[in-house]
């Protein structure tokens, strides 16, 4: 076999990989200055319904975000804007995660409610392209994603800090297959990347009264990236006297959040891309599912508001789409609120949903014509706003 030219096919690609890494630190440290809502004449909402069931669901959080907003929307203090072209079809037909004309009307608002999209895994009929929610967080650099957990009558109030545009995650895509035998893909690790994800962790616990930061990595195997994230989020605490900051492996505080004696302790948590990933599905679970967890992907210019399940193509192909559970939008909806400045307007949803799901339950959602349906459930809960 022919080293020589297998390793300098492999090499180019990899040499291409690192000048466009090394292009995107220097974009992402000199973007230092964040965006002030309370600055701007107007907030546009960009509306994304995705694919699957997403459409059925974002227009349910459409409809509850006019209902809440409708003061500011007649005032033209808010726009929700409608944007279409992220399905699986149109993504395909141009070979790209977000064609340039939806990325283009993106860029053009300030916050973004998006549904579920499709990503291509082996053995789909689609070509193999990027995930949608990976190209938009690095395209608008939404470097944080945010995903609260919270069961009261267990004792659970927890909040992860998961760097969303590094990690195992930001080249994906790039891998070698460098022969029949040998696959390689890489982990990205960034100073200013991790610096940003660790400072909006802490003053988070700052400002909300949390007294624990828990930093997961695999530093202890993985020990050039994830080293590198758990030395820096180290530096950072120490900025942060009053908090107290422990560090885990990732196996071991998956144990822990099944731990009932321990699961209590924890409060804000910050984590590489993969390990975010998988952990914070685990603890939605106990709140009820993914189906009942929203999430919040925030950058310094743009945010992007989603569920953090799947698109869930067999529900649509056995026509169950308008039984789908809208929760985890309007949770995703609940966030977005809060974050352009309408806090009222969040805790008042917060509250409906927490009613309507936990306690009244004269509506379920079960995914069949055995509960409501998408739209009803969505009348449900700003019957009780």
């Amino acid at each position: 076999m022919n080293y020589d030219a297998i390793i300098k096919a492999a090499t180019e690609k990899y040499e291409a990989l690192l000048r466009g890494q090394l292009e995107r630190v220097e974009r992402i440290n000199a973007n230092k200055e964040a965006i002030d809502y309370s600055t701007l004449d107007k907030i546009i909402i960009g509306v994304c319904g995705g694919d699957g069931i997403g459409p059925v669901i974002t227009a349910a959080s459409r409809r509850v975000l006019e209902f809440i907003l409708a003061d500011q929307i007649k005032a033209g203090k808010v726009e929700l804007r409608d944007i279409d072209g992220l399905t699986i079809e149109n993504r395909a037909a141009v070979g790209k995660a977000i064609p340039d004309d939806v990325l283009e009307e993106l860029k053009k608002c300030h916050v973004i409610l998006k549904g579920p999209t499709t990503t291509p895994r082996a053995g789909d009929p689609w070509p193999n392209i990027e995930s949608a929610n990976v190209a938009m967080r690095r395209e608008l650099d939404l470097f944080a994603n945010v995903r609260p957990v919270k069961v009261p009558e267990k004792g659970i109030d927890w909040t992860f800090f998961r760097e969303n545009t590094e990690g195992g995650y930001a080249v994906g895509s790039l891998g070698v297959n460098v022969t029949d035998d040998l696959a390689i893909d890489y982990t990205v690790t960034t100073t200013e990347g991790t610096s940003r994800i660790a400072r909006l962790a802490f003053e988070y616990a700052k400002n909300n009264g949390k007294k624990r930061v828990s930093v997961v990595t695999k530093a202890n195997v993985i020990k050039t990236t994830d080293g590198k994230f758990l030395r820096i989020c180290e530096e950072m605490a120490k900025e942060y006297p009053e908090i107290n900051t422990d560090e885990w492996f990732i196996d071991i505080m998956t144990a822990k959040l099944v731990d009932e004696k321990r699961r209590t302790e924890f409060e804000v948590f910050i984590l590489p891309n993969l390990y975010g990933d998988i952990i914070t599905d685990e603890a939605a679970e106990f709140q009820g599912g993914v189906g009942t967890a929203g999430s919040a992907n925030i950058g310094k210019r743009y945010a992007m508001f989603e569920a953090i399940h799947g698109s869930a193509p067999r529900m649509m192909k056995e026509g169950r789409g308008k039984y789908a559970d809208p929760c985890s939008m309007l949770r995703a909806t609940v966030l977005l609120l809060s974050h352009i400045g309408f806090q009222a307007e969040s805790e008042r949803l917060a509250a409906a949903l927490d009613y309507c799901m936990f306690e009244d339950k004269a509506l379920t959602i079960t995914g069949r014509d055995t509960g409501a349906t998408c739209e009803e459930f969505a009348d449900y809960v700003m019957k009780n706003l």
